[in-house]
């Protein structure tokens, strides 16, 4: 389809489809298979090869971000509208249990749900509560449901948090807003003893505060189920994100962020446990922290990313992943960046590597 595509600029998936059928009959055996051969084709060409060596990443996001002037845009721009057209629309079918009437109330803002097929429904039973919880599951770039992306706590939905990361074995929860009893986001968890919350005792045992992340340890158990043990869950609160910026403060504090998050991980789990990742609505922060956690990754891994493969993947799942362009514009230089290529920060984040995370947070709202 590929090859026919570039020779003639045309496409026929349904004779393709026949013809590979004519010769082996299990071809393409369902209507979900089909659809899909008619997405990929799509992205393919719409969005092309959007892969970047990470050699060339300075050079390359620099040709990216000069303004055309006859049309006063640039690629980028025009990469982030491809990104907006390939962005799957949710359907009210498609997020029919968070629509349930029951479920109304879990929900912080009704435009802002998650869909049926990536829910994590909660497992310990809690006397009449339901099973639904505003929340998604997200794959990383090596690990599926890496991430649960949910929205901060409601009152009344605080106990439902706590059975979320107790059930889904959560070894980390990214906290990337501030706790504002104005807007329903209460403090939820103990700063010293024990506190309840439904089945789940939580149990603070310590905290620390090291420039912009308060991180702070608890211990979380099924009190109806004590045999079962109890499991260690670090909470990361990110202090460099005020509410009025669209982007963090700091870039060496956010990637800081992200390496005290995988360190914590592979130290207590083997990198195994989920990552609970919440923001006010579950939406445009929490998707920059997963999109850039996955291109630092990829950076590790295959000395390569693709920003926009990162954010077209949280976005299957979750459409609001990510709704500002902040992974674009190159800053003047890496020094500015103040970014470590120890082990520790990012072993493949050499000088271009270094530009691009540096890059994640310079650009604004389209």
């Amino acid at each position: 389809m590929l090859d026919m595509a570039e020779r003639e600029g045309v496409v026929d998936i349904y004779n393709c489809v026949r013809e590979l059928r004519s010769r082996r009959v299990n071809m393409v055996q369902t209507e979900e298979q089909y659809v899909f051969i008619h997405d990929a084709i799509l992205e393919a060409c719409l969005c092309g090869d959007t892969t970047i060596p990470a050699n060339q990443l300075r050079s390359v996001y620099y040709d990216m971000n000069r303004l055309d002037p006859q049309t006063n845009s640039s690629q980028i721009k025009e990469e982030f509208r491809t990104l907006n057209m390939v962005t799957p629309t949710l359907r009210v079918e498609d997020c029919s249990i968070a629509l349930l009437p029951r479920n109304h109330e879990k929900n912080r803002c009704m435009d802002v749900l998650p869909p049926d097929r990536c829910l994590p429904f909660l497992i310990t039973i809690d006397g009449e509560s339901s099973n639904y919880i505003n929340a998604a599951l997200m794959d990383s770039y090596k690990q599926p449901s890496a991430f649960i992306v949910t929205q901060h706590p409601l009152p009344n939905t605080v106990k439902d948090f706590w059975r979320l990361a107790l059930d889904y074995h959560c070894t980390s929860i990214v906290m990337l807003n501030d706790v504002d009893p104005a807007q329903l986001c209460p403090q939820y968890w103990p700063e010293n003893g024990v506190h309840r919350h439904g089945p789940i005792q939580v149990e603070f045992v310590s905290a620390d505060l090291e420039e912009d992340i308060i991180s702070r340890i608890f211990r979380i158990y099924n009190a109806a189920r004590p045999q079962d043990g109890y499991r260690m869950v670090q909470q990361f609160q990110f202090l460099g994100w005020p509410m009025y910026r669209d982007t963090p403060v700091s870039k060496r504090s956010f990637l800081k962020l992200i390496r005290q998050v995988d360190k914590w991980q592979e130290e207590y789990d083997g990198g195994e446990g989920r990552t609970v990742v919440h923001c006010l609505n579950g939406g445009g922060r929490s998707g920059t922290f997963c999109a850039i956690s996955i291109v630092c990754e990829m950076l590790c891994h295959q000395h390569s990313v693709d920003v926009f493969h990162a954010v077209k993947t949280l976005r299957n799942n979750k459409p609001n992943m990510v709704d500002l362009l902040v992974s674009v514009r190159t800053s003047t230089s890496t020094s500015d960046s103040g970014l470590s290529t120890s082990t520790e920060d990012f072993t493949a984040a050499d000088g271009a590597g270094k530009e691009l995370l540096s890059s994640l947070f310079n650009d604004k709202k389209l």
